[in-house]
């Protein structure tokens, strides 16, 4: 017990990793019923729902937010959340859900470069060596030829690869915010999480919902049956659990840490696809293993 309670922060940031990959199979699985921006928008209101009853149970629904927190994390959901999610279910619904992933762990290194751009941090040459480690990884995974034994996992297109650097940039940006307010005030992981949603569930609106879906570019089997079922259960884990642990990582380990483990999502990603039956490629853990190296040597 000793060493979970010495820990709890990494631990959060491991389990909000695999909640995450299984919640990203989840809503691939919706992108044949719902549109990305209507997805977010859908998640984030029983997202919103959820964590508000844990706040109501737990009678810490009215609380004091110091309003430096609430313009941190309401500029951090609106770009993280909004943005970022809109942006990843588009990749996701073009390229799969292990090259979603895949570019899911960009969002590190976009922090780190703008922090370096923005806030004049200094990037020691081990954090720059890490960047372009992380890339080339990165690179190695995408680049991985379509055969008869990973045909089934989709592959690369360049208006995937768009979305997904978008996602990882505005999902880095995000992050840097929600950071800075959770270390810089008081506010609570839950009630960080909660002020998110809400502020990516404003911003949905001020988008056009589109009638047509994107062109599927991974073959994926649609959800059986009604999809809120796998709404809910999707929501559960990436947007409740997932985002309420991504807090606590962010609130209770140093940024670094919880960066490096936040992206380790494509590793539960694989186990998940080998324990369905599918072919792994050496090539594909190779490269997420790399891509993991680079991010732990850039904090």
């Amino acid at each position: 017990m000793d060493v979970i309670n010495a820990h709890h922060g990494e631990i959060a940031a491991l389990a909000a990793a695999a909640f995450w990959s299984l919640a990203a199979l989840f809503f691939r699985k919706l992108g044949n019923s719902y549109s990305p921006v209507r997805l977010n928008l859908y998640k984030g209101l029983i997202g919103v729902t959820m964590i508000g009853l844990t706040l109501a149970l737990g009678g810490e629904l009215w609380v004091s937010v110091p309003p430096k927190a609430w313009i941190l994390l309401l500029v951090s959901g609106a770009l993280g959340i909004g943005l970022g999610d809109t942006f990843f279910f588009e990749c996701l619904n073009r390229v799969g859900v292990r090259y979603a992933l895949v570019m899911e762990t960009l969002a590190p290194p976009i922090a780190a470069l703008l922090s370096f751009f923005f806030l004049k941090d200094h990037l020691p040459l081990r954090a720059w060596l890490g960047i372009g480690v992380a890339a080339a990884g990165i690179a190695w995974v995408i680049m991985e030829r379509q055969t008869p034994k990973n045909a089934h996992v989709g592959h690369m297109t360049k208006a995937g690869f768009i979305f997904g650097a978008l996602a990882a940039s505005a999902q880095a940006g995000g992050a840097v915010l929600s950071s800075a307010a959770l270390n810089q005030t008081e506010v609570g992981p839950l009630w960080s999480a909660l002020i998110r949603l809400l502020a990516g569930i404003a911003l949905l609106p001020m988008f056009a919902l589109r009638r047509k879906q994107p062109r599927q570019t991974a073959r994926v089997a649609p959800a059986t049956g009604k999809p809120w079922p796998w709404l809910l259960g999707a929501t559960l884990l990436g947007t409740y659990a997932g985002l309420w642990l991504q807090q606590i990582a962010l609130k209770y380990t140093s940024a670094g840490i919880a960066q490096t483990l936040l992206v380790t999502s494509p590793i539960f990603g694989l186990a998940i696809a080998w324990w369905q039956g599918e072919h792994v490629s050496l090539r594909a853990l190779v490269g997420v293993l790399v891509v993991i190296l680079g991010i732990a040597l850039i904090f």
